[in-house]
């Protein structure tokens, strides 16, 4: 069990409270299953946050509610310009009525943790950044007379580098070859909404296939500066842009319940996509129980 693990399972046996903190932009892929089992087998009531909900739809959003909670109470915030924050004080009061409570925040790094434990404490207190690892160790706030809010390093699932980078959980600098998830990106946009892509750089692949994402790559690349001996693009450098914009919130792509092949309009309890990265993180645990080698985020 890597230390990391040892820390979040620590604090959520100590917490009243646990707040998943996910991505609005795909809150399905940004879940940890492995989290949530943990909450339910310790009897912890747990609360999905979709946090930087100011870069998707709110319909989209109210679709996301109504499948999520078919299994967990959930709500849908931005922390950041500080939207949505009274459904979050009623979930955290309808959650638990002991008082002082603490409340544990969780998630994958980089959906925003420490930016939820300032919107909670009114303040600026807990340094927060685009770069996922930023929260290093359990950190420990008191927000109210009555609340206690501690915030822990980022849960990696072990996935491989490209699952990683798709879920900001990995800086572009930190990919041995960024080639595969930034084409993996730029074909998921192209097509489903090829225009994110236009609006940010001012150009769109001609199709969603492999080739094109290549070539698009190749442009941004001219397009940029990017480019080595005898001006041959740098392609690998237009990768790493493309996934930073993505992981630091400037590309607002998002993905809807029906990209995931979820029912919206049915009542019945939604269940996990075989392929998604919470599904795979616990594979992971189930096979290689004792020997997990997650790291901090």
């Amino acid at each position: 069990m890597s230390s990391t693990w040892r820390e979040v399972r620590r604090v959520v046996e100590q917490a009243d409270v646990v707040l998943e903190v996910v991505d609005a932009r795909d809150p399905w892929g940004t879940r940890v299953l492995k989290v949530e089992r943990l909450a339910e087998e310790l009897g912890k009531p747990l609360v999905i946050v979709i946090n930087k909900a100011d870069l998707v739809p709110k319909e989209v959003l109210d679709k996301w509610v109504r499948v999520l909670r078919r299994e967990k109470e959930a709500v849908y915030i931005s922390a950041s310009r500080r939207l949505g924050t009274r459904k979050l004080w009623v979930a955290l009061k309808k959650a638990t009525e002991k008082r002082p409570m603490s409340v544990a925040v969780v998630g994958l790094p980089n959906v925003g943790k420490s930016t939820i434990i300032n919107l909670l404490r009114g303040s600026h207190s807990v340094g927060t950044s685009p770069i996922p690892g930023f929260t290093k160790s359990v950190t420990r706030v008191r927000a109210k007379t009555w609340l206690r809010v501690i915030d822990t390093p980022g849960v990696v699932p072990r996935l491989d580098e490209e699952e990683l980078a798709l879920r900001s959980a990995l800086r572009p600098e930190a990919l041995e070859d960024p080639l595969p998830a930034a084409m993996r990106l730029v074909q998921l946009i192209a097509g489903k909404k090829p225009e994110v892509l236009e609006k940010l750089y001012g150009f769109a692949p001609r199709g969603a296939g492999p080739g094109e994402a290549y070539a698009f790559l190749e442009e941004l690349a001219r397009r940029r500066g990017l480019l080595g001996k005898g001006g041959q693009p740098l392609v690998e450098e237009a990768a790493r842009v493309v996934l930073r914009d993505w992981q630091s919130g400037r590309n607002t792509f998002y993905l809807e319940p029906e990209d995931y092949g979820l029912d919206v309009r049915g009542g019945g309890k939604a269940s996990p996509l075989r392929g998604s990265a919470s599904e795979k993180a616990e594979k992971v645990v189930d096979e290689k129980a004792g020997s997990e080698k997650g790291d901090v985020g």
